[in-house]
């Protein structure tokens, strides 16, 4: 009998320590082309969308997929693992609590890698859920300090920065707009669900690590073409998904702000094949 898992179960088994630690180990893994991993497909619905990702680490013993719909009502995710000798289902996980951890998980090895060491200074766009998992993340990968937070949503933030405040022990104030939660950050996190830029490059500071994590879909684009441009490196999880679904990365490279080979890969930064900082005013997307 399969193995069932709630998100309860999932907030209680595993930390975001742990999920880092990983996650980082999969990219390593992935740089060393030791996995196998399927870019997401999606089937449009009458009312809503059905989404697909699986992968497998070749010689495990075990490999799964992740599925989830995205209807008005919300979004829900279940996760399958089987055993890779027999085929078994081993496990259910509901994915909701699974999926936050790692997306944050994945800001955190970026934010390692990427981000100035002393960065002390966070502005992050966008308070939701997985807004919660991405600054925790940057939290694990960096000393912080101060974090200035914004959403459109009044009640969000400021439940945000009290909640958040207790669980990372960090000094976390609302500000009144999205551009003074930029200015003087170290590390700029993006979480939203916007199809119009939240970022500008204007906005953009010498040294600054940015972490744009809410476009994941064609249609959306959180961060306009000059942040971009302005990026002295580009570093994205999956090149391949990059290509189909990244809205800040689509609508540039049309208009001939950038091109692909611009672009690089997170596990080639894990296993040290690239560098993504030659100097401490650079800027890191």
């Amino acid at each position: 009998m399969p193995l069932l898992l709630t998100d309860t179960d999932i907030d209680q088994l595993m930390t975001m320590t742990e999920c880092v630690e990983v996650i980082e180990d999969s990219f390593r893994q992935v740089g060393n082309g030791q996995t196998w991993n399927r870019p997401r497909s999606r089937i449009r619905m009458p009312r809503g969308f059905h989404h697909l990702m699986a992968a497998s680490v070749l010689g495990s013993e075990v490999f799964g997929l992740k599925t989830y719909t995205s209807f008005r009502s919300g979004v829900r995710f279940i996760v399958m693992l089987y055993d890779s000798n027999n085929g078994d289902l081993l496990a259910m996980v509901q994915g909701e609590r699974l999926t936050q951890l790692r997306t944050g998980a994945v800001t955190s090895v970026a934010t390692r890698y990427m981000a100035r060491e002393n960065s002390a200074t966070v502005g992050i766009i966008g308070t939701g859920n997985q807004g919660r998992t991405q600054l925790a993340g940057v939290c694990e990968a960096r000393n912080i300090k101060r974090v200035k937070a914004f959403d459109r949503v009044e009640d969000s933030v400021r439940l945000f920065c009290e909640e958040m405040s207790a669980e990372l022990d960090v000094e976390i104030t609302p500000v009144e707009s999205a551009e003074e939660a930029v200015k003087d950050s170290d590390i700029v996190i993006t979480m939203t669900t916007s199809r119009t830029p939240v970022l500008l490059g204007d906005w953009l500071e010498d040294g600054q690590h940015i972490n744009a994590g809410g476009s994941n879909h064609w249609i959306r684009q959180e961060v306009d073409d000059n942040v971009v441009r302005r990026a002295n490196s580009i570093i994205v999880d999956s090149i391949e998904d990059a290509q189909v679904e990244a809205g800040d990365l689509l609508y540039p490279i049309e208009r001939g702000r950038i091109q692909w080979s611009q672009i690089k890969e997170l596990a080639d930064v894990v296993v040290g094949h690239i560098a993504t900082r030659t100097s401490p005013e650079d800027i890191t997307l």
